[in-house]
């Protein structure tokens, strides 16, 4: 038994504040607490959200999500009290007054663990303990009684990580077929004995199965386009022809998402089909992201060597901790605990990730235990891929290995590939942009501190090697003299840009100034304008900022031969290890080189007629009237065409597939957001519908007497239906000015009543953790924005309402404008809204056991929107004080779910 620590502990909500001052809890004042805080140190549980609570900033003690972070690494907790009492196996607090007495028993418990002699996380430790004590981390004189010294000096985690090795090449898969029959066994072992058979499944699983036949024509792939509604079961219902299929070819099968809520879903539903590793340890199914996701060891040395300083250095010490138990080495929405970062509040996480592409692959000292190197030659063995949309597109694009690209993809959340593909294939020439790209070309500059190294240093055996390379370094460190510099932003504000680009963009932040008629600027939000009929003086400034990139390319195009001829015609010295770097170093130029030339192209047009195929703009980045970036703008109109070359193109076979894929009865738009109509193929198409019951167990209530615009009207209809629904409520807002408004206002009386109030944007909380918080606790309401319309996976009682502040107009933007204008004017719109609509929906049912209501705040709501919710929905239009009776019927017991259709006011044909 742990005995509870004799420390004073604080916990501030909504509700109130409580301060415990030895064994004795009281409530208290703010400024109470904040004095006692200044006094010594408290326990806290997530010191900032405790700070934002107390509107005291600065506020510091001994915070138990940092213990927790130290003691069990690697290890999932939801960060309040009730998520903490169930990650340690203990009582869960009954109200807010409990909390602090909670505190101090969850520090006995996690303290007890560090002197158990069965601790599991006990390597490192110690060393990581002295070394927190140099940087005086709170809790560091607390834990070092407790912490025993091991016998022998404990190995670096450099020293403790394990290395990959080489294994010989994949063969390319056998051309097999998979016949229905099979794969409707296959689906029946993943499924289980006993599992309820489902038709829907079953007729999904077997058309997901065409996509993997042979391709009968090059530049021909199978593709299919699958509707499947909540519950159906797609994931196993694709996984099943996946794994039979790479069991009988060799092959590898890439199953993209966009959310990384069903990334974790796919690696836990994959352990239906594939084992966690192989008889030689290898592992069938593997976990791929971006390199930012990932920890770069390289830049966690240097954090621990001094890199850097006060809070950030404890963070660092702590992502070690991590990194020693870590499965991938995935730091974002892998093992590491989402809040981690929010705890040190600047963005440390981000620092200890590869965030500007300068890898040195080969030529960096931990480049065999590197996770992102584990992952990539892991996945070129694997059958399974989970990736992400963009990694897919950015692979197919512009991936090192040819051999690695994909060939057989699944893209689930199939809706979301036209914006992650509208991304992907974008250009931006902006401050910012061409800062990062100086840096990667010129290094640190005057007092910069960090490992970042300039081509010159990444490259030194080259240039003195060979004479050509060296000149062709020398050249574009010269060239990239003329991008923007650090203090850019304020030498264009003052009027005195130095340098071609800062020229430039000086004359696009008066253009974009000049042309404004949206009133962005005086509510301090971003403002753009079109990239037509611009002045002689602005196109003039294009023309040698274009003359300055074209410095640019040059030598970088000449450096890339250089590499090549060294490649064909290596050197003694050139080891294997050397050539790997060298073969690096050639992928990250030809990277800068292309987009050297996409901004060359953007530049051009500005003189002469638009392109049809793209759209152009120029825009003012602000956040809250504070300007933080100035560019040009360049989207295709229809980002599906690069796509269907890129990615389509080179593949065998494609599955996209979605609850929300198609706009009703009508294939036309997913077919034309697949990219299938600019390739010569007809895609086939597949729809199963949902089996849930939404007819007897959803609601959507249309209130009609909450107007657009009045706050505090909106503002009470939000607190009203959370009340009337005893919490369980999905707020979803389409503006954050708006939301941030309904918040302040409702949050501490909604919190009296012992309904907590989570939101995106006030928060110090990421998106991810709100939503295990939320998940967590059934008396518990959240609100969001974008993010949380689609992705969200709350199955049960923990979200039982939906609630729209206003129908999800599209932004009027100009890249919309033209969208708009080339596909069918306000169909395009509606098209757009049902989608979103049909996807908010999907967060309320997400099992046959839930019930809910959907609730949209819009008194002129359009009829043709509301073929966006599922057939049979009930649509009721009424006002508030109807609405509210409805909730407060279900919650009661007196259910109106349970009435028939009959019974029903309208009903959806």
């Amino acid at each position: 038994m742990s005995e509870p620590v004799a420390l004073p502990a604080l916990h501030a909500s909504h509700a109130g504040t409580w301060l415990r001052d030895g064994f004795a809890t009281r409530g208290c004042s703010k400024g109470e607490a904040v004095t006692a805080a200044a006094d010594t140190p408290l326990l806290l549980l997530n010191a900032p959200l405790v700070a934002n609570r107390l509107g005291y900033p600065d506020l510091s003690g001994l915070d138990l999500l940092e213990l927790f972070a130290f003691v069990h690494p690697a290890r999932f907790a939801v960060p309040t009290a009730k998520g903490l009492a169930h990650a340690l196996g203990m009582e869960e607090p009954a109200a807010d007054d409990a909390v602090p007495a909670f505190l101090q028993s969850a520090a006995g418990r996690l303290i007890a663990t560090c002197e158990s002699g069965d601790w599991p996380e006990r390597e490192g430790a110690w060393s990581t303990l002295q070394s927190l004590l140099r940087l005086r981390w709170p809790w560091a004189q607390v834990l070092l009684p407790y912490v025993r010294k091991p016998e022998r000096a404990e190995r670096w985690l450099f020293a403790r990580l394990p290395e990959w090795e080489e294994t010989p090449e994949r063969p390319q898969p056998a051309q097999v077929l998979i016949e229905e029959p099979e794969v409707e066994a296959r689906l029946a072992r993943l499924t289980g004995e006993g599992a309820e058979r489902r038709e829907g499944q079953r007729l999904y699983s077997r058309d997901a199965g065409s996509v993997f036949a042979p391709r009968p024509k090059r530049g021909v792939p199978h593709v299919l386009l699958a509707q499947a509604g909540t519950g159906i079961g797609k994931t196993l219902g694709y996984l099943a022809p996946a794994s039979l299929w790479a069991e009988k070819s060799g092959g590898t099968v890439w199953v993209s998402t966009f959310t990384k809520n069903l990334q974790r879903q796919l690696r836990r539903e994959s352990g239906r089909a594939w084992p966690a590793a192989r008889t030689d340890g290898s592992r069938p199914v593997v976990v791929r992201k971006g390199r930012e996701n990932y920890l770069c060891l390289l830049n966690l040395e240097d954090a621990l060597q001094g890199g850097f300083g006060g809070r950030a250095a404890i963070l660092a010490q702590l992502v070690a901790r991590w990194a020693a138990f870590s499965q991938d080495g995935d730091m974002i929405g892998g093992d590491l605990p989402g809040w981690l970062g929010t705890l040190f509040r600047k963005r440390g996480i981000a620092a200890l990730t590869d965030q500007r592409g300068e890898c040195v692959y080969a030529g960096c000292p931990h480049y065999r235990k590197c996770f992102i190197e584990h992952a990539a030659r892991a996945s070129a063995q694997a059958d399974l891929v989970i990736a992400n949309h963009a990694l897919v597109m950015v692979n197919a694009a512009r991936g090192r290995d040819h051999a690695q690209r994909p060939t057989r993809i699944v893209f689930d959340e199939g809706h979301h590939v036209f914006e992650a593909a509208d991304s992907t294939f974008a250009a931006a020439l902006t401050g910012q942009e061409a800062i990062e790209l100086r840096r990667w070309i010129v290094g640190p500059e005057k007092n910069s501190r960090g490992r970042r190294r300039g081509l010159a240093a990444r490259l030194a055996d080259v240039a003195s090697y060979d004479e050509a390379g060296g000149k062709a370094i020398e050249a574009a460190l010269a060239a990239a003299q003329d991008l923007p510099s650090d203090g850019w932003l304020q030498r264009l504000g003052e009027g005195t840009p130095f340098g071609p680009l800062e020229a430039l963009l000086g004359a696009v932040r008066a253009a974009t100034y000049a042309r404004d008629e949206s009133g962005g600027q005086e509510a301090g939000y971003g403002i753009e304008t079109e990239a037509a009929g611009l002045d002689g003086p602005v196109v003039e400034l294009a023309a040698q900022a274009a003359g300055a990139l074209a410095a640019i390319r040059s030598p970088l195009l000449r450096l890339g031969g250089r590499l090549e001829a060294i490649l064909a015609d290596p050197p003694d010295w050139l080891d294997a290890q050397g050539r790997a770097r060298i073969e690096g170093a050639r992928h990250s130029l030809q990277w800068r080189c292309d987009l050297l030339a996409a901004w060359e192209a953007l530049l051009d047009r500005l003189g002469g007629p638009g392109d049809p195929e793209f759209v152009d703009w120029l825009a003012v980045e602000r956040n809250e009237a504070r300007e933080f970036d100035i560019g040009l703008h360049r989207h295709w109109l229809d980002p599906m065409k690069p796509f269907a070359h890129v990615v389509l193109e080179p593949a065998h076979g494609v599955m996209l597939t979605s609850a929300t894929l198609k706009d009703g009865p009508d294939w036309e738009a997913a077919i034309a957001r697949s990219g299938a109509g600019h390739l010569d193929l007809v895609p086939r198409m597949s729809e199963a519908e949902s089996p849930f019951d939404y007819a007897a167990n959803a609601e959507v209530l249309i209130v009609t007497d909450v107007q657009r615009g009045d706050i505090p009207a909106l503002a009470g209809a939000y607190g009203r239906i959370v009340e009337a629904s005893g919490g369980g409520v999905l707020g979803l807002f389409t503006a954050i000015r708006r939301l941030r408004a309904v918040h302040g206002r409702i949050a501490d009386r909604l919190a009296r009543s012992g309904l907590p109030l989570y939101s995106q944007h006030v928060d110090p909380i990421d998106t991810g953790t709100l939503v295990d918080i939320f998940r967590d606790d059934p008396a518990a309401s959240l609100l969001g924005t974008d993010a949380l319309r689609d992705g969200v996976d709350v199955p049960g009682h923990s979200l039982r309402c939906v609630v729209m502040e206003q129908v999800p107009w599209p932004r009027p933007t100009i890249l919309h404008r033209a969208r708009r204008a080339a596909n069918g004017g306000s169909a395009y719109d509606d098209r757009l809204i049902r989608a979103r609509l049909a996807q908010a929906f999907g967060r309320l049912i997400r099992s046959k056991d839930d019930r809910g209501h959907f609730v949209v705040l819009s008194p002129a709501f359009p009829s043709r929107l509301l073929t966006a919710f599922p057939a049979g929905t009930p649509v009721i239009r009424c006002t508030l004080d109807e609405a509210l009776q409805r909730l407060a019927g279900s919650r009661d017991g007196s259910d109106t779910l349970a009435l028939p259709a009959a019974a029903r006011e309208d009903t959806l044909p």
